[in-house]
């Protein structure tokens, strides 16, 4: 067992510099030389071909097929499912380092305690519920409606699935003793405080399943009434530890049963789960009382290359199918695959696979519709692709869907069969496509040199529009070279409220405090917090510039990139005095309160557009 004690960052530091990503990989996974790269079938998701790829120089990796990436803590951490100070002991091991520990400043203490305290709850919570499903008189309608639907004490064993008994304070008097212990329950969601300060169980009189997080730590519940309480499925509220619409029900039992997942089922509900891991399918997920988005895909797409969604085949089932479509077009990268599978009316996986068995539902499986087809069978019946006006209707439809998908072969192969289906050769397709509104890259003004301009713009052109935004692309040509920072502005001011704008202005706050950071120190840093995500979509960026890119074009890039988001706002300020000016209600005032702030340029453009638009006014 790891020692008590916070591993000091500066030692974590140390660690990183001294191991080789490439030698940490290939003890576990066969690596083979590629370019300057090294590249492998990846270990964290099922490929026939390799695209998991190591960089040696910023000691990184990155799949393009499922989205993991990280230094080689995070690879240990994922690869031996391993806690963090586990995997840092690990890897101090192989470097002959003892592994320092230092005592937290009270503050960190107190956060680093509450955080434990809550999971630790979460536990006593789960066992609390489990031996009440078990021994609580009132339990045996929950037992017999389990019965029910067909789960055995085995599976339920498995979920850890409980009981809440009736009442209004069965959790407070169990685990509430002390106002500390109140507290707590009410951080974990688990109670509820009225206006008058009084205190309540959130769960009463309803089968419980607790949600687990990559790691199966109870994180919070769903609760299933049994009486005529609504809602009939009630989840634990957002919490410090819980954030629904990032988790997955059932994901975790998946990856234990199965370690390397080809497939996940994306179904509707827990006893959906529960009942398909019955008859042993273990691969069910479900979102939790939210519709699926694309952060789920995500987060799928790491463990398995295909997901098939699970749907009732009435009006909502339908309804819900189009936004899983939505969600899905821009995380369908080459060698990922999403099938969709309508049940029949009135029908649930639980159903089917109760009546049917497994081998019923694996039939039903096998015919669910890929992507493509469900694409264009859900257009044709908003159309008519018999005539003309209903083949420029399915051209006007589809385009700017197919604008999401990411930049490949199923995105060249989507917009063939669009050709295919219009009648209209490939060309008139790609230049309807260059008229739908997408991101675009920077387009740099002063004060990039023209090389640096031009050097930037064949950069980005390289990329996937999901990748040119700018604020990512920053992110990314800071990650791939830090030294950036410390020349470069301390803040990014940008109006966008975007994970990838606070990540950046974060991350060169980070740098001036260390600026000796590496690449693999960054990604050390913000391992295992939300902020981890987006480092892991900048280094996507990174490695599809591949050989393109250099410290030296980095660092350019970042600043010809910082120069283009200074342009922007200094546009939208002169768009915002234009669309004043044209409602003609200041057509005689030169200027609001942002006026001083224009160039100088700007500010003769402007007046030019006044003058404009008084000749305008006195016609």
């Amino acid at each position: 067992m790891a020692a008590k004690g916070r591993i000091p960052q500066y030692f974590i530091d140390d660690l990183l510099s001294r191991v080789d990503i490439v030698d940490v990989i290939n003890r576990r996974v066969s690596l083979k030389k590629t370019g300057k790269n090294y590249s492998a079938r990846c270990p964290f998701h099922e490929e026939k071909t390799p695209s998991f790829s190591v960089n040696p120089d910023k000691q990184f990796y990155y799949c393009f097929g499922c989205g993991a990436g990280g230094n080689a803590v995070g690879f240990i951490m994922d690869y031996e499912r391993q806690d963090f100070p586990s995997a840092v002991d690990n890897l101090a091991h192989i470097a002959g380092l003892e592994v320092p520990r230092e005592e937290l400043s009270p503050q960190q203490q107190v956060k680093q305690e509450r955080r434990k305290t809550i999971y630790d709850l979460m536990e006593q919570v789960s066992a609390y519920y489990q031996k009440q499903l078990r021994s609580d008189p009132q339990s045996q309608r929950a037992i017999d409606y389990l019965k029910r639907r067909g789960l055995s004490g085995r599976i339920a064993r498995d979920f850890n699935i409980g009981f809440a008994p009736p009442g209004w304070d069965n959790l407070l008097k169990t685990f509430g003793d002390t106002e500390e212990h109140k507290q707590q329950l009410i951080d974990a969601g688990m109670l509820i405080e009225k206006e008058d300060g009084k205190l309540y169980d959130r769960f009463r009189d309803r089968i419980m399943f607790p949600i687990r997080d990559n790691r199966g730590r109870v994180i919070a519940f769903g609760g299933r009434v049994l009486g005529d309480d609504k809602p009939k499925y009630l989840n634990s509220p957002e919490t410090d530890i819980f954030h629904k619409g990032k988790e997955l029900y059932g994901l975790y039992q998946a990856r234990q049963n199965n370690r390397h997942l080809e497939q996940l089922l994306v179904v509707e509900g827990y006893m959906d789960v529960v009942a398909l891991a019955q008859h042993g399918i273990m691969t069910g997920i479900a979102t939790l009382g939210t519709a699926s988005n694309t952060e789920h895909l995500r987060t799928a797409f790491r463990y398995a290359s295909e997901l098939i969604f699970c749907f009732d085949g009435d009006a909502a089932g339908r309804k819900a199918a189009e936004r899983a479509l939505e969600n899905a077009l821009p995380v369908m990268e080459d060698g990922r695959r999403i099938r969709f599978l309508f049940l029949p009316e009135g029908d649930d996986p639980d159903s089917v696979v109760n009546r049917d068995g497994a081998a019923g539902f694996q039939k039903l499986l096998a015919n669910a519709a890929p992507l493509e087809r469900y694409f264009f069978e859900s257009l044709h019946e908003q159309t008519d692709p018999d005539t003309l006006e209903g083949k420029a209707r399915l051209s006007k439809l589809a385009l700017p869907r197919l604008q999401l998908l990411p930049d490949g072969v199923f995105r060249q192969l989507m917009l063939d069969s669009l050709a295919n289906r219009t009648g209209l050769s490939r060309q008139s397709i790609d230049q309807l496509l260059d008229e739908v509104p997408a991101p675009t890259p920077p387009e740099v003004t002063a004060p990039a040199a023209p090389e640096q301009r031009r050097s930037t713009q064949k950069l980005t052109a390289k990329l996937p529009g999901s990748q040119r935004d700018p604020l990512l692309f920053a992110l990314a040509m800071l990650l791939f070279n830090p030294r950036g920072a410390a020349t470069g502005p301390a803040n990014i001011n940008n109006s966008e409220d975007s994970a990838a704008a606070t990540l950046l202005n974060n991350t060169i706050a980070l740098l001036r405090k260390r600026p000796d950071s590496s690449t693999a120190m960054l990604l050390g840093h913000w391992y295992g917090q939300p902020e981890y995500e987006v480092m892991t979509e900048a280094l996507k960026t990174i490695e599809l510039l591949g050989t393109e890119l250099n410290d030296e074009k980095a660092e350019a890039a970042f600043f010809d990139t910082l120069a283009h988001i200074e342009t922007q706002k200094s546009t939208q300020v002169l768009r915002n005095h234009v669309d004043k000016l044209r409602s003609g209600n200041e057509v005689d005032k030169p200027a609001s309160a942002n006026y001083a702030e224009l160039s100088e340029a700007d500010k003769q453009q402007l007046l030019a557009i006044q003058q404009l638009l008084k000749q305008k006014h006195r016609l």
